[in-house]
């Protein structure tokens, strides 16, 4: 992925110069894979929000190395080309303006509305503030310990906590959230594994777009995505977390379909596709 020397976003709010607060009471559950490996990205947050934290981390002293800069920078880059993207579309498809999510990177723990946050928790979306939240060190799990390399496979993390922002936009996940609230558990996790499938596919339209928009897409990079979207998969991280895989359980989707729904977003380049409410009721 072409990305360097590139435009960078200014809706990023950097606390990973701030302390490392002792991570009590986090609050995320509901999350089988978080519960198995400790670290995946968007993390259905509908559980967290009874848990309304929100108080401010004390500054501290936190060491930013180079390659924090960079995945800082990386970050920023990415989270303008989702800007640009989604306001055309949201012109296009939509017929209204697109308001940006703001992208918080921290380092060890933070807070949100929806909770504290940390490391462990993986990248994550909350309505409560419409922010997303990212620690960069995951960057180096998601390479390192869960098989998905390269900066696109990067790219996808952020883009697809982007796409529940888009969800929160156009009220897609307040009504989704809200159903689940009055459903037993199994049918809260398919409802789960819906939004979550939508936002993979909401992904592959936005990074259709960057191709044709910024020809930053380089040779493989697609594969990069894919594949993390296959080591994501429910079934996927629970038999490598020795768990014989439980479908009633899952919240994301297997790695299949997560594969086949960011797929299809690239080929159709068409939001009105992602509807995934509709396709697996």
């Amino acid at each position: 992925m072409k990305w360097r020397g590139r435009r960078g976003s200014r809706n990023i709010e950097d606390r990973r110069r701030m302390s490392k607060g002792k991570a009590g009471g986090m609050g995320i559950g509901g999350v089988i894979v978080v519960m198995l490996l400790g670290m995946v990205f968007g993390v259905d947050v509908s559980s967290l929000l009874d848990n309304s934290g929100g108080r401010s981390v004390s500054s501290g002293s936190g060491t930013i190395t180079q390659a924090d800069k960079d995945q800082g920078q990386f970050v920023s880059v990415t989270l303008a080309d989702t800007e640009e993207v989604w306001s055309e579309i949201f012109r296009e498809q939509v017929g209204r303006a697109y308001r940006p999510v703001t992208m918080v990177l921290f380092k060890g723990v933070t807070q949100s509305p929806c909770g504290n946050a940390s490391g462990a928790t993986g990248p994550f979306y909350c309505p409560g503030d419409k922010k997303a939240y990212l620690d960069t060190d995951f960057f180096t799990t998601l390479s390192k310990r869960m098989g998905a390399k390269g900066d696109f496979a990067a790219a996808y993390v952020v883009a697809h906590e982007v796409a529940h922002h888009v969800q929160n936009e156009l009220g897609t996940l307040g009504k989704a959230n809200d159903a689940r609230r009055r459903m037993s558990k199994e049918d809260s996790n398919r409802v789960s594994v819906m939004i979550e499938l939508q936002a993979d596919c909401y992904s592959g339209v936005w990074a259709r777009r960057v191709e044709q928009r910024f020809g930053s897409i380089e040779q493989g990079d697609l594969r990069e995505a894919i594949n993390a979207a296959k080591q994501i998969g429910d079934d996927t991280l629970q038999r490598n977390a020795g768990q014989r895989p439980m479908p009633h359980t899952y919240t994301h989707g297997t790695s299949e379909q997560r594969q086949q729904w960011f797929v299809r977003g690239y080929k159709t380049n068409d939001i009105r596709q992602c509807d995934t409410f509709a396709a697996l009721n």
